[in-house]
């Protein structure tokens, strides 16, 4: 009988039960033809639920009857591991799981570290208990998002919206986790996964300092996210409001979030502005606070500084510093920024024998990833290689790929430069009607998408010389470079003679 049973039994059984078909408070009321507030009731420790309702809910969520006693069983183990007993809740766990199918016993194993990681007097979470923080709250976070991830964007919003669980701080973290993770792939999916870890900061429960320090920390990835789809206003919205609540925050927070990944974020958006000088400022103040795991990443951004100040042989000696990672963090992205970035600085150098050297362990780590950019990248790198070797028509395959993929992602600069590369190789074959045909193309697509005045001159002064057929390719060569060293540089000017 209900009654039999401690209370906190029945509200951690109700919470499992919805967890195990993803659902929330909302879906599970619906399925057993029960009102949310009821649901909301029983997980909050106000009632319990009636024999017969428990029995509504079960069915609702499709555990056969005879396994509820297990259930409980299980849950009772649970919370005497967390209460130091020595009892193996693993076995039990397994025991439990076995009596399901495949997905019912995955789903039901991610219930079990949902609780193991939430019981009462560990953290904050939805069966009423006292606020705190622990890095503890990071075993929980992944199942939380494992029911999030399946629902879409606005579904995802209502979820953090109505269920308290879902404002959690480590779950906002693994959410701007996945963001910089999207910034590869899709610059909008970025920006999604960031609006979404700004809303669970703006629930999160706690100190008004606290949550002002997990704001902080969302808007700086909401601002990286903006920087990646070149929304350079929004960037900076989002990075000054980020610093004045991370800062008001800092009282708060108990060493959780990590300051050098705050400064990281700041220092790419100042790389892109041409603030080279406040971009590696930012990045010695993250290599001075305790970066941990974060350092290679950090020493690739340093490099990025050199690259996009033209110092590409200091690029190269800031990327050997790295050195081999440990195998704990061979992550494969961060892997491929530690392939393709030298060899996009050898490319610069006209090294492309070197750069070439490079490439097959490159194209299997991208194929790894599968990321959209990274991908386009990667091929860039290979036309940019081929064109140096004179396999023209290696490079003007690679480079209509690459120039067709980013119009589609919108990255107007990107498509100028590789058309630009394109154009130099057909001149070198003496192509001019091709030339012509790529000028033509251009210069609507980047009025329209935002480029400054300055690499607008020098396209246009290209493009009056390809119309005429007078484009030369040392015409073309110069306006390349210009190109490269005023997209961080807009106020550049590109000297015609």
């Amino acid at each position: 009988m209900p009654g039999q049973r401690d209370q906190a039994d029945w509200r951690i059984a109700i919470v499992i039960l919805r967890t195990l078909r993803g659902w929330d408070q909302v879906d599970l009321a619906e399925a057993a033809d029960l009102s949310p507030s009821s649901i909301s009731r029983y997980e909050g420790g106000d009632t319990i639920p009636s024999l017969r309702t428990f029995e509504r809910i079960v069915a609702a969520v499709g555990l056969p009857v005879h396994l509820v006693d297990r259930l409980f069983a299980w849950i009772r183990s649970a919370r005497a591991a967390m209460a130091g007993s020595t009892e193996d809740t693993e076995e039990v766990i397994d025991a439990l799981c076995g009596e399901f199918s495949e997905g019912i016993s995955h789903a039901f194993r991610s219930a079990a570290v949902l609780i193991l990681a939430g019981q009462p007097g560990i953290g904050s979470g939805p069966w009423g208990r006292q606020f705190s923080l622990s890095p503890e709250d990071r075993r929980r976070a992944p199942v939380l998002w494992e029911v999030m991830k399946r629902r879409e964007p606005p579904d995802r919003r209502k979820l953090v919206e109505d269920a308290q669980e879902y404002r959690s701080w480590a779950l906002c973290e693994l959410v701007c986790a996945g963001s910089i993770k999207a910034a590869a792939d899709d610059a909008g999916r970025a920006v999604e996964l960031a609006e979404l870890a700004v809303l669970i900061a703006n629930l999160a429960p706690g100190e008004e300092t606290w949550r002002w320090r997990l704001q902080g920390y969302a808007t700086a990835h909401l601002g990286n996210a903006r920087r990646v789809r070149t929304d350079w206003p929004g960037a900076e919205e989002a990075f000054s409001r980020a610093a004045e609540l991370w800062e008001a925050g800092a009282p708060g927070d108990p060493g959780l979030l990590s300051e050098a990944q705050v400064f990281s974020l700041e220092a790419s958006l100042r790389i892109d502005q041409d603030r080279l000088p406040e971009a590696k400022a930012l990045l010695n103040r993250a290599l001075a606070a305790n970066p941990g795991a974060l350092r290679p990443n950090l020493l690739i951004q340093r490099a990025r500084v050199l690259e996009w100040a033209g110092e590409y042989e200091a690029a190269l000696a800031e990327l050997r510093q790295v050195g081999p990672l440990p195998s704990e963090r061979q992550e494969p992205r961060l892997l491929w920024m530690l392939r393709h970035n030298p060899a996009w600085n050898l490319t610069h150098l006209e090294r492309f024998a070197e750069a070439e050297a490079l490439l097959p362990e490159l194209r299997a780590l991208t194929a790894q990833l599968d990321n959209k950019l990274d991908a386009l990248r990667t091929r860039w790198l290979e036309a940019r290689v081929a064109a140096g070797l004179g396999r023209a028509t290696e490079a003007v395959a690679a480079f209509s790929q690459v120039r067709a993929g980013f119009a589609d992602q919108g990255i107007a600069y990107d498509v100028a430069l590789v058309t630009l590369e394109l154009a130099l190789v057909h001149l070198q074959q003496g192509r001019t009607g091709e030339v012509k045909a790529l000028a033509r193309q251009m210069t609507p697509i980047f009025k329209a998408q935002g480029v400054h005045q300055g690499a607008l001159a020098a396209l246009k002064l290209f493009c009056e010389a390809a119309e005429k057929e007078a484009a030369t390719v040392e015409l073309t060569r110069r306006v390349v470079v210009y190109l490269y060293r005023a997209q961080h540089q807009p106020a550049l000017r590109f000297e015609a003679r």
